[in-house]
This record gives C-alpha cells, sequence and structure tokens, in this order.
C-alpha cells in the first residue's frame, strides 16, 4: 500500500514536471518564431515633414546573436536602432536618394539610410526582427561570387528574394568578390594574391601593405606593375560584367546601390588609371556608390557616386554612437541616461554618461574626453574604491581622488594604453609618481622579433600551397615549408629584440582596480594582485571624486578604421570612507534587482542556445 502511495506521488511529480518543461518549451518556441518571422510591413515616412538637411548613411558589418569583435550583437544593435528612433530618426529608400540628388525631393529632417554588409545568413535573421519592431528598412549588400561557391553562411539569391518581399529590405552589392592584391607581410616579404579565406589565414602577420582587387595594378615584389594598362582595365571590366552576369541571371536584375570596396581615396582607386576605370564602369551599372567610410553625413553638394558612409564597430555604446552622428551633422540626439537614480546622484562636467544597470559608460567628447563628478559629499580626504574597468586597451580610464574644482590639484589614477599611472598635482604642476606597463604585470610572453618573421613567412608558404596550380609548384613549396619549419631562430633569452604587437583600435580591456588612499599613502591592487604599496603622496587635502575616460590617439586598426570618441566603462564602482567604511557610493545591484539580472542572463542563454542550435 505504501509502494503505490509512494509511485502515485511519483508519477504526480513527473506529470507536473512534464507540464512544466511543456510550458516552457512552447513559450520559447513562441518567442524564437516571433523572433524570426515577420507578421508587418514596413511604413514610409510621413512626406509632409520634409526639408534639406540631406541624410546620415550607417553601415554594419554584420549581426550575431551573442556579437564578436567585428560582429555586432543583437542586443547593442536594439539599442542602437532605439536610440536612433527616439533621436526622431526614420529611414530612406534608394529611391529617396536618387530622387534628392537627381530630382530636388526633399528629405526627412532626420533621415536615416540604413545598410548591412557582406550579405550574411545570420544579419538577415538577427536584424530584421529589431528592424521591424522601430518601423526602420535597411539595404542588405552582398557579394556576386557567394552566390557561385553556394556558400550558405551568406545569403543566396531566393533569401534576397524574399528579404525584399518582407518590404523591410532592399538590395546592394559590395562587389564581385572580396580579394587582396600586392599583399606584403610586416617584413616586407611579398605576398601577392589572396582571397579573403587566405587573408584571414595569414591576417594576424600583416599590416597595412595590401589593396583591394579593384584598387590597383596588380603589381610585383618591388611595386613594378606586372600587367600592361589594358590588361588591368580588362581584369578589372571582368570583375564588373561578372558581377552583372550573376545578378541578372540569379535575381533578374543588378542591384542599383554600389559599395566600392575599399576605395577612401578621393577617387575611384589608388591608381588614377584604375580609378578611371571603375568610374567608367561604375557609372555604366549603377546609379548611386558608397565610395567612402568615416563620416555619416551626405548633403546636396555630395556626389550621388561619392557618398560617405560611418561603420559603427561592436564595441561601441549607444552614446558612442550618438557622440559620432551628433559630430557629423550637429544635429541634437537623444544621448542614453540609463538608470536616473543613480545618475542624479553624479555631475557631468565633459562628454556623456549611461547608467546601465552596474556599470557606468562614459563616453567621452570627439578628440576629447568625458568627466563625471560625485556629487557628494565634495570633501573627501582618505577612501576605498574598487570597479572594475572595461573599456578598450586603446585610451585612457582614469580615477580623481582629492580634485578641487579647477583639478589644480588632485591624485590621479590612470590606465592609459595598458599602462599604470598615477600622478599627483599640487598648485598646477603634475609629477608622475608610479607607472607599470600592463604587459610587463601580466607577465605576458612576446616573441622575438624573428620567430614572429618565422611565423610569418610559415603562414605564408601554407596559403600558397593552398592556391598552387600544379602539383609540382605544391611539392616544391612544402618542401620549403619543411625547411623553413626546422629552422632556428634566436628567442628572447638570446637577447634579441620583441616582437610587441600595436594595441588594435577594437582590443578590449578589462582590469579589476582596488585603491586605498590614507593620510599620505596609496596602495593598488589590480586583479587581485598587489601592485604598489604604501606610495607616498605630498596631496593631502580633501576633495572630490571624479572619473574620466579620453581619446588619446587613432590608433592602429589593420582594416584602417578611424574614431576619435572613447568609451571608459567602470563596472561595480563602490567607493568607500577609509575610517567609517561608509559606502559614499555603491555601482554594484542588490537584492531584487540582482535577481532580476540573473534571471534575464540566464534566459539569454536559454534563448541563445536554441536560436543557434536549432
Amino acid at each position: 500500500m505504501k509502494i503505490d502511495k509512494f509511485s502515485s506521488k511519483k508519477d504526480k511529480k513527473k506529470i507536473v514536471r512534464s507540464i512544466c518543461q511543456g510550458i516552457i518549451l512552447v513559450i520559447v518556441f513562441y518567442l524564437i518564431i516571433t523572433a524570426l518571422f515577420t507578421f508587418h510591413e514596413y511604413e514610409a515616412y510621413d512626406k509632409e515633414a520634409l526639408d534639406h538637411q540631406g541624410f546620415i548613411a550607417i553601415s554594419y558589418f554584420g549581426v550575431d546573436i551573442t556579437g564578436s569583435d567585428t560582429l555586432i550583437s543583437t542586443a547593442r544593435l536594439e539599442k542602437h536602432l532605439k536610440a536612433l528612433k527616439n533621436s526622431g530618426y526614420v529611414t530612406i529608400t534608394q529611391q529617396d536618394i536618387l530622387d534628392y540628388y537627381k530630382k530636388g525631393k526633399q528629405l526627412p529632417g532626420k533621415s536615416l539610410f540604413l545598410m548591412f554588409e557582406d550579405g550574411r545568413r545570420d544579419t538577415a535573421i538577427f536584424a530584421q526582427k529589431i528592424m521591424e519592431k522601430y518601423n526602420f528598412k535597411a539595404t542588405m549588400l552582398t557579394y556576386a561570387d557567394k552566390f557561385q561557391k553556394k556558400d550558405y553562411k551568406f545569403l543566396m539569391p531566393d533569401d534576397l528574394l524574399d528579404l525584399e518581399k518582407s518590404t523591410y529590405w532592399e538590395l546592394g552589392t559590395n562587389g564581385y568578390r572580396l580579394s587582396y592584391i600586392n599583399v606584403f607581410d610586416r617584413y616586407q616579404n611579398y605576398i601577392g594574391e589572396l582571397d579573403s579565406l587566405q587573408y584571414a589565414t595569414v591576417s594576424s602577420y600583416l599590416d597595412r601593405n595590401y589593396n583591394h582587387y579593384l584598387m590597383d595594378y596588380i603589381r610585383d615584389e618591388n611595386n613594378l606593375p606586372k600587367e600592361s594598362y589594358n590588361e588591368m582595365k580588362e581584369r578589372i571590366a571582368y570583375d564588373y560584367a561578372t558581377m552583372e552576369k550573376v545578378y541578372t541571371k540569379e535575381l533578374g536584375r543588378i542591384p542599383a546601390l554600389y559599395t566600392l570596396m575599399h576605395s577612401n581615396t578621393g577617387q575611384f582607386g589608388t591608381n588614377d588609371k584604375t580609378s578611371g576605370v571603375n568610374e567608367e564602369n561604375i557609372y555604366k551599372l549603377y546609379t548611386m556608390n558608397f565610395n567612402r567610410e568615416g563620416f555619416s553625413l551626405n548633403t546636396k553638394d555630395s556626389s550621388i557616386y561619392d557618398l560617405t558612409r560611418m561603420q559603427p564597430q561592436s564595441y561601441w555604446y549607444t552614446n558612442h554612437l550618438l557622440m559620432r552622428i551628433w559630430d557629423d551633422t550637429g544635429q541634437e540626439v537623444d544621448f542614453v541616461v540609463g538608470d536616473k537614480e543613480k545618475a542624479k546622484e553624479w555631475e557631468i562636467l565633459v562628454g556623456e554618461a549611461e547608467f546601465k544597470k552596474n556599470s557606468i559608460i562614459l563616453t567621452s567628447m570627439p578628440k576629447g574626453r568625458g568627466l563625471l563628478c560625485l556629487k557628494e559629499p565634495l570633501e573627501i580626504q582618505d577612501l576605498q574604491l574598487t570597479a572594475h574597468l572595461q573599456g578598450n586597451k586603446l585610451g585612457s580610464q582614469a580615477i580623481y581622488i582629492r580634485a578641487d574644482e579647477k583639478l589644480e590639484n588632485y591624485i590621479y589614477i590612470q590606465i592609459k594604453n595598458n599602462i599604470l599611472h598615477v600622478k599627483e598635482k599640487i598648485a598646477g604642476i603634475e609629477t608622475e609618481l608610479f607607472s607599470l606597463n600592463l604587459d610587463n604585470f601580466d607577465g605576458t610572453h612576446f616573441q622575438s622579433v624573428e620567430e614572429n618573421r618565422k611565423g610569418a613567412e610559415i603562414a605564408v608558404l601554407k596559403t600558397k600551397i593552398t592556391a598552387a596550380y600544379t602539383r609540382e609548384e605544391k611539392e616544391k613549396l612544402k618542401k620549403e615549408l619543411k625547411i623553413k619549419t626546422q629552422e632556428k631562430v634566436a628567442s628572447l633569452s638570446k637577447g634579441v629584440d620583441a616582437y610587441i604587437p600595436a594595441i588594435e583600435l577594437k582590443e578590449a580591456g578589462n582590469r579589476y582596480l582596488q585603491l586605498a588612499v590614507k593620510n599620505d599613502k596609496i596602495s593598488i591592487s589590480l586583479d587581485g594582485k598587489e601592485v604598489v604599496a604604501d606610495l607616498v603622496t605630498k596631496h593631502l587635502v580633501a576633495g572630490s571624486v571624479l572619473l574620466e575616460a579620453a581619446w588619446g590617439e587613432y590608433g592602429y586598426s589593420q582594416r584602417n578604421l578611424v574614431d576619435d570618441v572613447y568609451d571608459g566603462v567602470f563596472k561595480e564602482l563602490v567607493v568607500k570612507e577609509y575610517s567609517e567604511k561608509k559606502i559614499i557610493f555603491d555601482g554594484r545591484l542588490h537584492g531584487w534587482n540582482l535577481v532580476v539580472h540573473a534571471i534575464e542572463e540566464k534566459w539569454h542563454t536559454i534563448m541563445n542556445w536554441f536560436i543557434k542550435t536549432l
């Protein structure tokens, strides 16, 4: 009898558990379906509110649900597009641009032309619902050769036609292929021509000494043309003719919009002769061309064949995008504040700040800084401070303590370009008390220059083997590779120079800072390791606490991107009085907010898994 009761209870638990699991699955599948399928149509902007202000163009490389160093996450893309919507921007179409330049028709006061490059399948899937939510329309750019290769990471012709039917998309093209010529590694070893996959294989050994396929003559290791003018013209014309043929066959037409990869030269190539050939073909095939990158604003003075676009990076926070647009256009934008209660505890002196859950994102002015002052108390002498500093490595995140109103006196703790600086300023004279290269602090292992050079040469040989036309050529390269692999080169232990790579614009930073200041002593730990203890300061006067984020330089980017705005990220910032341990500011999540945050994170993880797996 007891066994029957036990079995009955067990069966009931199973039923309840199965019902709960079923409900969860139904909810998940409902959310996935609503996230992936379109149930609305795009509505054009109000034709009444028009003027001649021009338009901004924004182009994303691609979208991924969680994001990467080049693909923006769905969460961040939504924040970007929501902020643009809140700032009054409406999307315009290719026909609107054509009518603006050819017929003098007016555009909305805040016109946005939105693009997504490279024609990735995941971009269409993850961007669609966000665009639908904010009634935005975009152009999907593709490479024609992806159709021929049947690479299903990219959208195929049927997919593109379906996108058009959804009403939220138009079609454009990045060209026939993404390919590189006149490639040298960083040691000036000549590589030659690379397709996009080969380029990815050796990219870590390249700087910027290469060109895109249509930009120049194909040249030899001495920079001399390997082709005549007629051969160059035929080669470039072949790409345009093949592009026209493929698009006409697969889509019934060639897209009207072209994005030349990658000019930014003031003409249509880095060489006058190739520019002329490109110009002839562009004018023949297309009605408009985005020829430049970096600035977003296009006006009546622009040429419809020399348009410019901004390419937001995956690491840009929302105010970063808005700051760049504000700088380009001079138009007011609706900067994001976030948690208004936490924002009340701070005064923005320069730049913009977003208080996002447990983080303060401080965005600098273009070519400048952002500065945020804790309002109360204004006079603090001894304190303890902790924070995760999560801004990119290239740039400056800093904390002022004991600072006066004019910043003539302060103690200053800064991480700039991966170097820790501790400074004090007294009566306008600044002195550095301590500095530390954080690569040394981390014990980062660097290669010698010779080891890096050997790695480059091995990568190049492997790439050439994949591209070899004949068996004899392939066998010859394999023998060279074997010899190169076995070659002995000097390591750092031999006292030779180290290869220290430049910090890239996109390189993420993340440091846990623990700071204590008492009387005339400063103690600092990073990532749980003591950096300096009882560093002596002469500045003993109480003052304010300020946060700073600062742009310092354009920096290195293999893709030659430029950016003059910096986001400092101060996560879980806590400021305490030293003696009483009284908390002055607490940026952490607590109680119900912490529980909700944890549930949201878990839910997003589950949803991401389902969407990526199914």
